[in-house]
């Protein structure tokens, strides 16, 4: 297991990686698959990239250039192992300075946030089963989301919440709960309760509220990627 681990630290390259401009429909969830040794990724932006990489929030990047381009990336790692994404980041790292030219610094800020809390009531979700699927499913209609996070962190719930529901904050994980869980949540987009509720119908808040936790405004010191140099994916 060490061994597998270090052939993909920082500085491991990838045996081979195509890096093609989206063509068509773009989706509204970033779609990241992988099959052993092979990674593919559909629609993402090099800052989308980034965030994946490093494994950021929105939040934590300045990404001063406006560039809307989508890419395909479809990559293989060395060997036959099968990576896990966090054992692709690096991979990922390496791509982006050599065939994207990014550089980059950090710096540090404070801002506030909507910090996921545990509630008043005890937990509604159950730690997963050790033999539990990591396949997330996001179902949206326009107006809201059902989501299922089976084998997910807290980080991923706030992450989730973050990318959907339309908070005008970003979302951290503060609820001092680790392992994974089996999480189910749906609420309507907070554009959808303040210009179109319906009677039945609630809000993120109180969806987070259902399964005995809270969003609560607070203040976070971040970490920030600020990207000083990113061009154009050279040629495959």
């Amino acid at each position: 297991m060490a061994a597998a681990i270090c052939a993909f630290a920082a500085g491991a390259t990838f045996e081979a990686a195509s890096i093609r401009v989206h063509e068509g429909a773009t989706p509204r969830i970033l779609d990241y698959s992988s099959s052993g040794p092979r990674l593919k990724l559909e629609a993402y932006t090099i800052e989308g990239l980034i965030l994946e990489a490093y494994h950021l929030k929105s939040y934590q990047i300045v990404y001063p250039q406006a560039d809307s381009t989508f890419y395909d990336i479809v990559a293989k790692a060395e060997g036959d192992e099968a990576p896990t994404r966090e054992q692709f980041r690096p991979l990922l790292q390496s791509l982006l300075a050599e065939r994207f030219g990014l550089k980059f610094h950090h710096e540090t800020k404070e801002m506030s946030v909507y910090a996921l809390v545990p509630g008043k009531v005890d937990p509604k979700f159950k730690p997963s089963a050790p033999d539990a699927p990591a396949n997330a499913q996001f179902f949206g209609n326009g107006r809201g989301w059902r989501i299922t996070l089976p084998r997910a962190t807290m980080d991923d719930l706030a992450d989730a919440i973050e990318s959907t529901s339309g908070l005008d904050l970003p979302v951290v994980d503060r609820t001092g709960l680790g392992g994974v869980y089996d999480l189910r949540i749906a609420y309507m987009t907070q554009e959808t309760i303040a210009n179109d509720p319906g009677p039945s119908d609630i809000g993120v808040f109180d969806a987070v509220l259902n399964i005995g936790l809270k969003l609560e405004v607070q203040k976070a010191t971040v970490d920030v990627l600020v990207v000083d140099h990113v061009g154009k994916p050279t040629a495959n």
